[in-house]
């Protein structure tokens, strides 16, 4: 599991609209810093979570691809919403903070309610009998598992009454190992709306859920980039 976090995107006003891709051309290609490549290593599916604000919920998401050593962005930028409370400084997500956790983390399988769904991504379909742990006490902390077959005393449902889980996907963060209570079920799934926050997941509206489940490979070994600007380019000094 990939526990850092390392992505240019310059935090400064004269320098935040010349980003590695010209935004509002999603066909225009540039190229990736040379010394990221280390750290994303043989991934070429990218999706960059960011923000200005570290206590701000609303985020730019953006699509990344890499076609013959050269990076892109398949189709545009796209709004998201984060943890109440915002981003957590690398290392410092916590269970119940409200926060979302900074760093690079590898994309799991994709989730939702009905028995199939069009992605490449291993899919599961999920019932009121799945649970998420988040009990930090529990042996089976930060895992799914069967209604009846734990003894931690919470959990998330992951099929709700609201729809936030109709889709999603698993964001690997303290799962490989799981350290207890550093945070649990950190996924991609629906927003309630873009001024509505989460208790530490990136909620995106289905249109673009759907889009990017449609787009990742698990070929290409698709990663998640989360943090503000300053917090992703401090980690590049």
């Amino acid at each position: 599991m990939i526990v850092s976090s390392l992505f240019l995107f310059s935090s400064c006003g004269q320098c935040h609209s010349q980003t590695l891709l010209h935004e509002s051309q999603p066909s225009r290609e540039g190229n990736f810093p040379a010394y990221l490549k280390k750290r994303i290593g043989h991934s070429s599916q990218v999706i960059l979570v960011r923000n200005m604000q570290p206590h701000t919920v609303s985020v730019q998401v953006i699509a990344l691809e890499r076609k013959n050593d050269r990076w892109r962005s398949p189709f545009l930028p796209m709004e998201g919403v984060i943890g109440r409370k915002g981003f957590a400084p690398p290392g410092e997500k916590r269970e119940g903070d409200g926060r979302t956790p900074s760093g690079i983390f590898p994309l799991g399988a994709v989730f939702g309610y009905e028995p199939s769904f069009p992605t490449m991504m291993p899919y599961r379909q999920v019932t009121v009998d799945d649970l998420w742990v988040d009990d930090a006490h529990a042996a089976d902390y930060n895992r799914l598992v069967k209604r009846g077959s734990t003894r931690a005393s919470s959990y998330e449902v992951m099929r709700r009454d609201d729809d936030l889980y109709k889709y999603g996907i698993i964001v690997e963060y303290n799962t490989d190992p799981v350290i207890k209570g550093y945070g649990s079920a950190i996924f991609f799934h629906l927003w309630r709306g873009k001024e509505a926050p989460t208790e530490g997941c990136v909620a995106l509206s289905e249109e673009n859920l759907t889009r990017i489940l449609r787009w990742l490979n698990p070929e290409a070994r698709p990663l998640a980039v989360l943090g503000t600007n300053a917090t992703i380019d401090d980690m590049t000094q």
